[in-house]
């Protein structure tokens, strides 16, 4: 007996931090505006509205060359605590339909609907009704994918955003996956396409036709797995809880920081705030890393794992700054600081199996 294709829904808010502000504020509405830090203190754009891309303001843009391209845009500086009870609001609608809700971010998630709540058939219908009650409980819209897999819902999503539906049925998959661009798979970022493209791939059907040896001299390891994904293939489970491996801290500084002693100070900052958040979540970690971005943007990353975990501020702050060493941090100006610990554990299953952290993505901030 054929197994029946499952179905799988991707939902992304449109815009969610500048539409919540836009929402907020009637004076927003209709205009660019950007949710972030100041220009003049290096701030970086967390969202931008429709209207604010319409200049090519993006996330992640520093929000200097973002009032360049947009002179008239509107900053506002973000509000977590109100984007998470929205966030909390729409989560309590997906899974008023299904247990199976696996969130990406405070906007995002994945959705197994093959059994719901609702008793709908139709994972269409079920979009569509997760569409009104966003729209009517929060006053936001959101885009949502449908489809087989979970590769091919979140590629759906962004098809006709913002508040937008795009279906992907089984029978319609292979024509829906000649239309994409090779950079539509995971794990292709613009570098990696960019090679690709440069050896004739430009496409997910060139991804299938290539030789095995030359795509593997391309992207590596990633090779299976992308030819997979070119197929239509990707059998991952939506999972309601997923395994965290890592946290970290860190912080983009108004001025460069030249001082060494400063430099200690920050990380000395850092790595206690780090080892209260591992006390607190009662895990201890393996791994501790460093991130150092020096005034020209040139990013380098250090790391010191060791056979025993751990959550002592000491040896974390210790091991912090014995890696600060291996940098040229006091002899380049340093634009960036980032402390983080990865390899977690549960600390009171380290007497046993030394069992993974499973943590709930919704609790990330």
């Amino acid at each position: 007996m054929a197994v029946p294709a499952r179905r799988i829904i991707h939902v992304d808010m449109d815009a969610f931090y500048a539409s919540v502000e836009q929402r907020d504020r009637p004076e927003l509405r209709g205009r660019p505006v950007a949710v972030g830090g100041r220009p003049e203190r290096r701030g970086v754009v967390a969202a931008a509205s429709y209207e604010a891309r319409e200049f090519g303001v993006r996330s992640a843009l520093s929000m200097a060359k973002a009032v360049r391209l947009c002179p008239q845009l509107a900053i506002v500086p973000p509000d977590f605590h109100k984007y998470r009870e929205v966030s909390q609001q729409v989560f309590d609608l997906f899974r008023s339909a299904t247990p199976a809700v696996e969130p990406l971010s405070l906007d995002e998630a994945y959705l197994d609907v093959t059994d719901n709540a609702w008793g709908e058939p139709l994972a269409t219908t079920v979009a569509r009704r997760l569409k009104a009650g966003i729209r009517e409980q929060t006053g936001l819209t959101a885009s949502a994918g449908v489809a087989p897999n979970k590769f091919l819902a979140k590629i759906a999503s962004a098809w006709r955003k913002p508040d937008g539906l795009t279906v992907v049925p089984p029978e319609r998959m292979e024509s829906f996956l000649r239309k994409l661009p090779v950079d539509a798979l995971w794990g292709v970022g613009p570098v990696t396409a960019r090679r690709l493209r440069t050896a004739g791939i430009e496409r997910l059907v060139d991804v299938r036709a290539a030789d095995d040896d030359t795509l593997h001299g391309l992207v590596g390891r990633q090779a299976d797995w992308l030819k997979r994904l070119a197929q239509g293939i990707d059998e991952r489970p939506v999972v309601s809880s997923r395994e965290r491996k890592s946290r970290s801290s860190e912080h983009t500084y108004a001025e460069d920081l030249v001082e060494i002693s400063r430099i200690r100070e920050e990380i000395d900052r850092m790595a206690a705030g780090t080892a209260d958040w591992l006390r607190r979540a009662d895990v201890i970690a393996r791994t501790v890393t460093l991130k150092v971005r020096y005034h020209d943007f040139k990013t380098v990353t250090r790391s010191d794992t060791r056979s025993s975990a751990t959550f002592d501020a000491a040896d974390i702050t210790r091991r912090a700054r014995a890696l600060l060493d291996r940098t040229d941090a006091g002899r380049r100006p340093v634009r960036l600081l980032g402390v983080g610990v990865h390899g977690l554990l549960n600390r009171s299953a380290t007497d046993t199996a030394r069992e993974p952290l499973l943590w709930d993505a919704a609790a990330d901030a």
